[in-house]
């Protein structure tokens, strides 16, 4: 029976004149992901609203799934969209429509209609009454409540006349591209693809950066990441992920600084190159999947001292968050099974036996110095 999908935003909607931007950005995103899709598909604006439109056969389910993941939609409800042959052959669609959708009839409803088409006639408060009592007659077992409905059957009067009665939540945010991008440090674990999947809710296009350190972590660590990458842009679009090499730079750090500043001096040294790639591919901000107190290089100190070599804004979307929110976050978006699979990344291969959970940034400074003068040396 449902050929179309009627998209409901909520944010979108108080965006004022600029509207048109965000709309449109859902739209892209929209067609974006129903590419992968069997069926074809045709996204359209008209009066405010917007519809997905099929053309012959499509999977049902995988379209919903697809809309599902798309940033800005509030509500998906599958539509039912006929002619506006007059108020008689409206209400034979509508009683189509139960029957169809509605096997059992041992419910309450309520009729909402909106006019849009002023000039069609009759109030909505007596297309309402008009067309319950059509539904009560031909099925005496069914109930109105107005107040708490089983079914809130609504009925929109345009060019056309759309029937639909369920709501299937979207994500909610904002359409990807509306406020600009920024860079993800991507590691194997729970927190940062959660952190990713957060920002891009907000309409920010992301970037990830991973720190490979081969021989100590293995190829396979670094396709666990790009195997997360790749789960993150089904709700992002595509990610671009940039692959450091940072063995050498961790074996320097291992040899020439105390070990209780292991983890310290190398988030900082992370984050500066982040921020440098960030830099080059026109990023605004960088984003990690630190939460205070988690571990020893996120106690507030920790954090204080690793963003002081940042000069772009770094969000931390997690940053309030117990482990199990984040992990509860991860089973929905699919990111939690992969992210537990037992391949270590280069943090967890060189961290020290007793951290520093309150580090003194004049002292790491200083061994940064004396690491640098060390390099410059050598080279």
């Amino acid at each position: 029976m449902f050929k179309a999908f009627l998209i409901k935003y909520a944010e979108i909607g108080i965006k004022g004149k600029n509207r048109y931007i965000f709309e449109d950005a859902l739209i892209r995103q929209m067609q974006y992901v129903l590419k992968e899709v069997e069926g074809k598909f045709r996204v359209s604006k008209e009066q405010g609203r917007i519809y997905v439109q099929t053309e012959g056969e499509f999977d049902y389910d995988e379209t919903v799934d697809a809309l599902k993941r798309v940033f800005g939609i509030a509500l998906i409800c599958p539509v039912v969209i006929r002619d506006d042959e007059g108020f008689d052959k409206l209400a034979e669609d509508v009683l189509e429509y139960v029957d169809h959708v509605y096997p059992d009839k041992n419910k309450t409803f309520k009729v909402h209609v909106r006019r849009a088409k002023k000039t069609y006639p009759g109030s909505s408060m007596e297309m309402n009454a008009d067309l319950g009592g059509k539904i009560l007659d031909a099925y005496p077992e069914m109930s109105v409540d107005v107040h708490k409905p089983d079914i809130m059957l609504s009925v929109e009067i345009r060019e056309k006349i759309y029937i639909y009665s369920e709501s299937i939540p979207g994500p909610g945010g904002m359409p990807i591209g509306t406020n600009g991008k920024a860079m993800l440090l991507l590691s194997g674990g729970i927190d940062s693809p959660v952190a990713g999947y957060m920002i891009a809710k907000r309409g920010v296009k992301i970037d990830a950066v991973y720190f490979h350190a081969p021989p100590y972590t293995s190829e396979r660590a670094k396709q666990k990441v790009v195997d997360l990458a790749k789960l993150v842009a089904r709700y992002s679009g595509p990610i671009n992920l940039h692959v450091v090499n940072f063995t050498d730079i961790q074996l320097y750090i291992y040899d020439k600084c105390p070990h209780e500043e292991l983890t310290i001096i190398m988030r900082r040294y992370m984050m500066k190159i982040a921020e440098e790639i960030g830099k080059k591919t026109n990023c605004l901000g960088l984003i990690t999947g630190e939460s205070i107190g988690q571990v020893a290089s996120q106690t507030v100190q920790s954090l204080a001292a690793t963003n002081e070599v940042c000069t772009m804004p770094v969000f931390r979307p997690v940053i309030g968050f117990d482990k199990q929110e984040i992990v509860d976050i991860s089973q929905k978006i699919n990111t939690y099974e992969t992210s537990i699979q037992p391949y270590e990344d280069c943090c967890t291969i060189f961290v020290a036996k007793h951290p520093v959970t309150k580090p003194n940034l004049n002292m790491i400074k200083k061994s940064e110095k004396k690491l640098e003068e060390t390099i410059n040396e050598q080279i």
